[in-house]
């Protein structure tokens, strides 16, 4: 990867970097590619769910590549260097704690409340293109909240998020430097990825859903239990239920509630 990103551009209000990027991949883009944009006005979550914050007040982003080199059933583990990546780097930006922000399968960028509950800081969507069983491209879109005051919050969002300006206490986040920290972290994780090396130890300490109870809806069914881990082999969260362990596919799950 000799030029990192090969492409990084900025705008202003966009309807979504997730559609940019993937339109410069169509077009045939070879390198890895930046979107960032102050204001998205068709941004989206996993299961089409809107993702919406003011101007400026987020970092919003997608970075799209060609990893033919991996194999398709591996094509999550983009999406978790990038969540990762982004973890270390908000937490630097923000001068907070090693360890502050955690992930929560399967998405979710989070930190831990004074209740003790999760508020998620971030989302990351990945979604990739197949060509005769290869895995063609890969989109990752990570929309976090930098400076957004809980005061600001929408009414019905309020209780679930947060934004590094208040998990710092207030502290200014500038959103350059930490799209700046999150791709320095972000190439030697990819790098490493395509020598065949995953942090499988990095990512499952990170995770904040195990040991909590959980409540996981998958297709028509709901399962409950405890968060036992997550698999490294498959990306799949690890629940105990009264029946046993189950593992949960990231692929097939609309929505995980902690508590």
């Amino acid at each position: 990867m000799a030029s990192f990103p090969s492409r990084l551009e900025r705008f202003g209000l966009v309807d979504s970097t997730q559609a940019i990027v993937a339109g410069w991949l169509a077009g045939g883009e070879p390198g890895v590619c930046v979107a960032v944009a102050d204001e998205q006005a068709a941004g989206r979550g996993r299961q089409g769910r809107a993702w919406q914050a003011p101007s400026g007040a987020g970092l919003l982003c997608s970075v799209g590549l060609r990893p033919g080199w991996l194999a398709p059933a591996d094509a999550w583990r983009i999406a978790a260097i990038a969540a990762l990546a982004m973890a270390d780097a908000a937490e630097d930006a923000a001068g907070l704690r090693d360890g502050t922000i955690g992930l929560k399968w399967p998405n979710d960028l989070v930190a831990v409340a004074p209740d003790g509950g999760l508020r998620k800081v971030a989302g990351v969507l990945g979604e990739s293109t197949l060509r005769a069983g290869t895995l063609e491209t890969v989109v990752i879109g990570i929309g976090v909240n930098v400076q957004w005051a809980a005061d600001a919050f929408p009414l019905e969002l309020a209780m679930d998020m947060t934004s590094l300006s208040e998990v710092s206490g207030g502290r200014p986040v500038d959103r350059d430097g930490l799209l700046e920290g999150f791709l320095d972290r972000l190439q030697p994780r990819l790098e490493a990825l395509q020598g065949g090396r995953f942090d499988a130890g990095g990512w499952a300490e990170r995770q904040r859903t195990t040991g909590r109870r959980l409540t996981v809806e998958v297709g028509g069914r709901r399962l409950e239990g405890t968060g036992e881990g997550v698999d490294p082999a498959t990306g799949s969260l690890l629940l105990r239920t009264a029946e046993g362990v189950v593992g949960v596919d990231a692929g097939e799950v609309v929505r995980c509630r902690v508590g």
